[in-house]
């Protein structure tokens, strides 16, 4: 019965929705996916891991980093997995393609082959433009991404495998004066080069990526109405014209499709 309880607080730590808009601008069919870290003190076996995903009809998963015993557990799984290459190696994936280059070949091309690892995406980092980094990977992001996809490419894995950025959702917003979804654009420091990310992402067929966190409206703001977090209707909807928002995910969606 412990051991049971351990893997079920486990579990509920590693089900961490996956709220990543995938598209190109135009929406794609939704679907539910599981984000798995690895910053814990006692982690469960991978192949444990791939079980309660399966088990469970989990079909998609993104992974921080590219970590060899949890490609080992996916051989064969059929599972679509997102890798991706940690912030700390964008100045050396965006300096050097050789690099970029030999990161695929040891984490994607040698895990895509039939039968191997349902790799579907590359993920360049995660949420580079986050406002706390005060501008760190901004130089660096579309080079490496550039060059993680042309490394892909070369690999003859570009058609089928993708690269990406992860944005967090503070890249974009509503001006003060005018605070709806309608207004939305994106952040005036980062407007440019993420138009430039989202142009590239166009023209090689990628998706774009951001991650949607709801409850972090609540430790940001002591005033947020608590309702408006969840999904079950808000006694203090937002109107924006003939619109009525009644939860914070809808209306932050609709604002990064606004700025797009």
């Amino acid at each position: 019965m412990a051991q049971a309880r351990l893997m079920l607080k486990y579990w509920n730590c590693l089900l961490v929705l996956l709220f990543s808009l995938m598209s190109n601008v135009v929406l794609s069919k939704p679907s539910v996916g599981v984000n798995w870290g690895t910053m814990a003190t006692h982690q469960l076996p991978p192949d444990k891991v791939i079980q309660m995903l399966k088990e469970n009809g989990f079909k998609k998963l993104k992974l921080f980093e590219a970590d060899e015993r949890i490609l080992a557990a996916l051989l064969g799984s059929d599972i679509e997995v997102m890798l991706a290459v940690p912030n700390y190696m964008l100045q050396k994936m965006s300096e050097d393609p050789d690099a970029a280059a030999s990161w695929v070949d040891t984490n994607v091309t040698s895990w895509s082959y039939p039968g191997g690892v349902n790799i579907k995406y590359v993920a360049v980092g995660n949420e580079p433009f986050l406002q706390t980094y005060n501008g760190t990977y901004l130089e660096i992001t579309l080079p490496a991404l550039r060059n993680i996809q042309e490394a892909l490419n070369q690999a003859n894995l570009g058609s089928k495998i993708k690269a990406t950025v992860p944005f967090n959702a503070d890249i974009y917003n509503s001006p003060e004066s005018n605070p709806v979804p309608s207004a939305g654009d994106f952040r005036p420091e980062v407007k440019d080069l993420t138009i430039e990310i989202v142009q590239y992402l166009h023209s090689n067929n990628a998706p774009f990526t951001v991650n949607i966190y709801p409850f972090l409206s609540l430790y940001g703001n002591a005033y947020f109405p608590f309702d408006f977090a969840f999904f079950d209707g808000s006694n203090q909807p937002v109107k924006d014209g003939n619109l009525m928002y009644t939860n914070v995910f809808d209306a932050s969606l609709d604002t990064l499709i606004c700025a797009l």
